[in-house]
């Protein structure tokens, strides 16, 4: 696995890269998936919403043959450091999308991914919250162009002129990694804001 990992890196780190990064608001998220019957894993609602995002902006979602820049014709997005792939994310309800994403991450698990579920996908959902991190700039794999990384979600004090006062506010930081000869820096920014956006109504993922 680790000569696989290293070997993917490898092959990512041969073309420009570049990072962007925001903060997401996530009370909306948290409580939502409290009240759910179905709990699904922060990463699942990451994985729609970025879904969504890049259906609604295909300049973000093509990938790079040769000289050409091709756009997908589905959007299938990759989850965490195995990467297993969801497929037509942007259009499959959360119900659907939680059965497949349980099995495929207990496969992965056990490391009996079969191929056909850890490729093809056109970007990847990685959270490198779960382990305390706050920050990082995830590389995204060589077939890809984009990957999304999920920090951890920290307590924050923001004054709300309502009350006159701080009140508390849980959020994480998203960053996005693309490849500059596909998605530009503007790309990647509106690409975050529009992420940040489907998350604060996430009754609507």
């Amino acid at each position: 696995m680790r000569l696989a990992v290293a070997d993917a890196m490898r092959r990512s780190w041969t073309r420009p890269l570049a990072s962007a990064g925001r903060p997401v608001f996530m009370d909306p998220l948290i409580k939502h998936r409290q009240n759910s019957p179905l709990r699904p894993g922060i990463t699942l609602y990451f994985a729609r919403a970025l879904a969504l995002a890049l259906a609604e902006s295909p300049e973000c979602a093509g990938y790079l043959v040769g000289e050409n820049i091709l756009s997908p014709k589905t959007i299938d997005i990759g989850i965490g450091v195995m990467v297993p792939v969801l497929r037509r994310v942007n259009e499959r309800t959360m119900e659907e999308l939680l059965k497949d994403y349980n099995r495929l991450i207990a496969q992965a698990r056990r490391r009996r991914l079969a191929p056909e579920d850890s490729t093809g996908g056109i970007a990847t959902v990685t959270n490198f919250g779960g382990f305390g991190l706050t920050f990082a700039a995830p590389m995204p794999m060589p077939s890809e162009s984009i990957i999304l990384g999920v920090g951890a979600v920290t307590k924050t004090p923001v004054w709300s002129d309502k009350v006159e006062a701080f009140i508390p506010i849980s959020k994480a930081n998203i960053v996005a990694t693309g490849d500059p000869r596909v998605v530009d820096g503007a790309d990647i920014g509106r690409l975050l804001k529009r992420v940040a956006e489907l998350l604060q109504r996430p009754e609507y993922l």
